[in-house]
């Protein structure tokens, strides 16, 4: 198959220019200007297919690096499968997921490996790589991840918060990172000093402290940029590069832009949830009141931080000047019925995590009609720098000849309302209730076949591959 998409102006990280984008099979052949020929012939008499993109952006398919899919937490699973979740992914204008396989302290490292395997394979929408989760280093999680990285695993994600669950002492974190400078892999951390907040929780719940609210409230953003720069520091001993994931805090921000300052390989994402919403949103319908369970919805660690901080124009800045590289949504979706509502008697139950993987492209773009970003900029940080940072770039996250032919047309002039009743997650609620989008996902192609078109799913399970990733190609 031949698919032509012209008339669009083609977009990268560095320009835009109008152009046609020829897609042979699965890869892109050929950028070129407008009405072109091809050995002499007219293009569009010799293809097999023409996707008109006149009056809108051509852009790389986007990449989606923080995706919790089937994800075990708090006694359930992330209500998205492989199949529900990417397909959203697919609509929302995400041709590509990384996964993070998940292991607690009683698992084999290598086993859980092969179980997301077997969860994802024939199941995904959009292609998919994987990251791996270690809680808990031992020696026999370093031996694993050598193997890894040989099979196409290159990133390894640590926890400095829930003790017994995930959290790994300071003295396993400085092994990891070893192993990681040794073999190449980039570490990944979530950074929160969880041995403070886990006595902050427990206080609030002996104060009769237990609406949703208060999971904001006793994870201050001070653990968060402690735990931040105490895990630089660990690093720069180590000697290696280090990825902070779903920054929040301004405060954070502050320790990764000073370290890299000094000239320290040291990176850092943000979600959507970071950058729209706030810990006010957690009183739900009644702003006067603190015992709402509404507030449950929004969930997540680290948590919303409170608009009158700051942080939400300090990660905007970030995202500008790429002291934040990237925007990832850490999807992890819990239904409010059967899920949420475990933590109804008390916050500390309430499964932490937010469902975005739908709306990541549209929410970033809606920056760029307000101003906040470059046209530019919106593709580096949801495309092409996460495909950098994470191995594929080359095949991803770009659009020319020889990538994959992951492409998204998206039209400005259309427009988005999110809503729970229209959205495609497995997910009863939705975060994002009501925001309006000032453009619109059109045609979704997958290594150059359509499946999305006008906005419909057209698509179909497994039409997505495992994805065996190379190094960061932002280590030094």
């Amino acid at each position: 198959m031949k698919t032509l998409i012209t008339g669009g102006t083609v977009v990268s990280s560095t320009g835009r220019a109008t152009a046609d984008v020829l897609i042979d099979g699965e890869t892109i052949a050929a950028v070129l200007e407008p009405g072109s020929q091809l050995l002499g012939s007219d293009l569009k008499a010799s293809v097999d297919t023409v996707i008109d993109a006149s009056g809108k952006y051509v852009i790389p398919g986007g990449v989606d690096p923080h995706t919790h899919m089937e994800m075990p937490f708090g006694g359930t699973n992330a209500s998205d499968t492989f199949e529900t979740g990417t397909r959203a992914a697919a609509i929302g204008g995400t041709t590509t997921i990384i996964d993070f396989v998940t292991q607690y302290p009683d698992q084999n490292v290598l086993d859980q490996y092969h179980l997301w395997h077997e969860k994802a394979a024939g199941n995904c929408a959009i292609d998919y790589g994987f990251h791996q989760i270690l809680s808990d280093i031992q020696d026999a999680s370093l031996t694993a991840m050598d193997e890894l990285v040989n099979e196409g695993v290159t990133s390894f994600k640590l926890f400095m918060a829930y003790k017994g669950v995930f959290l790994s002492d300071d003295g396993q974190i400085f092994r990891a990172f070893q192993k990681g400078a040794e073999n190449g892999a980039l570490m990944m951390m979530h950074a929160e000093n969880g041995s403070v907040i886990d006595v902050l929780v427990q206080q609030a719940i002996t104060a009769g402290n237990t609406d949703p609210v208060y999971h904001g409230l006793t994870r201050p953003w001070q653990m968060e940029e402690e735990a931040t720069h105490r895990a630089i520091m660990i690093a720069d001993v180590a000697g290696t590069p280090l990825y902070f994931v779903h920054v929040s805090a301004k405060q954070a921000v502050e320790q990764i832009a000073a370290a890299r300052h000094r000239g320290s390989n040291v990176f850092g994402e943000t979600c959507p949830q970071y950058l729209y919403l706030s810990l006010e949103d957690q009183l739900g319908a009644h702003s006067d009141q603190w015992g709402d369970f509404e507030g449950a919805k929004w969930v997540a660690s680290p948590p919303l931080r409170s608009k009158h901080e700051g942080h939400i124009e300090e990660l905007w800045r970030a995202l500008r000047t790429n002291e934040l590289q990237l925007v990832s949504t850490d999807h992890c979706p819990f239904c409010m019925k059967d899920q949420k509502e475990l933590g109804r008697t008390s916050f500390a139950k309430i499964p932490n995590g937010i469902g975005t993987v739908e709306h990541r492209v549209d929410l970033l773009y809606q920056a760029v009609a307000t101003g906040k970003l470059s046209l530019e900029r919106f593709v580096e940080i949801t495309s092409t720098t996460p495909a950098r940072m994470f191995g594929l770039y080359g095949r991803k996250g770009v659009i020319q000849p020889g990538a994959d032919g992951d492409v998204v047309v998206y039209d400005p002039n259309g427009h988005t309302t999110i809503s729970a009743a229209t959205h495609h997650m497995n997910l009863d609620y939705s975060a994002w209730e009501g925001f309006e989008i000032d453009g619109r996902v059109h045609t979704v192609l997958s290594r150059g076949k359509v499946i999305v078109d006008d906005g419909r799913y057209v698509g179909a399970k497994g039409d997505g591959v495992f994805l065996k990733r190379g190094l960061s190609q932002y280590l030094v």
